[in-house]
């Protein structure tokens, strides 16, 4: 009931852990090199997420991604999957700025899961806590571990993100 998939961490990296917690439940954990302020952004801001959240080993481009990170408000990522473009989308149930954020995944219909992030300041780094939430056993088992797999690599990017981003806020 607990598989437990780590990365190992590199030199700008840290340890993500991908935790089936439940047969309900996915939980992603990883310290990410930024304060929460600029890692919540990362997360709710159009021009930033599309610079990190897809995976470059799967070969997908991000078309578009809109973000309106409000209560209410919705997002939408669309990939260049093949054979034809694959969107993503949901409306965010849950912000409190720098420190929560949760939105539905309404792609997947009725088993679609709801996903709650959280942003806890350690030192001059952020603890990020990514939790997919389903409506049965039956939708996560139908849905699988991949994308949470992927968020190993996802997060790599972002600390790399945030030290390209921290470097040209220093010239």
């Amino acid at each position: 009931m607990n598989p437990r998939i780590e990365s190992n961490p590199g030199p700008v990296t840290n340890r993500t852990t991908v935790e089936r917690r439940s047969d309900r439940e996915v939980i992603v954990t990883r310290t990410i090199n930024g304060p929460p302020r600029i890692v919540f952004e990362a997360f709710s801001r159009a021009e930033l997420l599309s610079r990190w959240w897809v995976p470059r080993s799967m070969g997908m481009t991000l078309l578009s991604c809109e973000v309106d990170a409000r209560v209410g408000g919705k997002y939408r990522l669309v990939f260049d999957a093949d054979p034809e473009p694959a969107a993503f989308f949901g409306t965010y149930i849950e912000v409190e700025p720098y420190s929560r954020l949760a939105w539905t995944n309404d792609e997947g219909g009725e088993g679609g899961s709801v996903t709650t992030v959280t942003f806890e300041e350690v030192g001059d780094r952020t603890l990020v806590v990514l939790r997919e939430s389903y409506p049965s056993k039956e939708a996560l088992d139908a849905a699988g571990t991949g994308a949470a797999d992927a968020m190993i690599e996802t997060f790599d990017q972002l600390d790399e993100l945030l030290v390209a981003l921290g470097e040209s806020s220093a010239h």
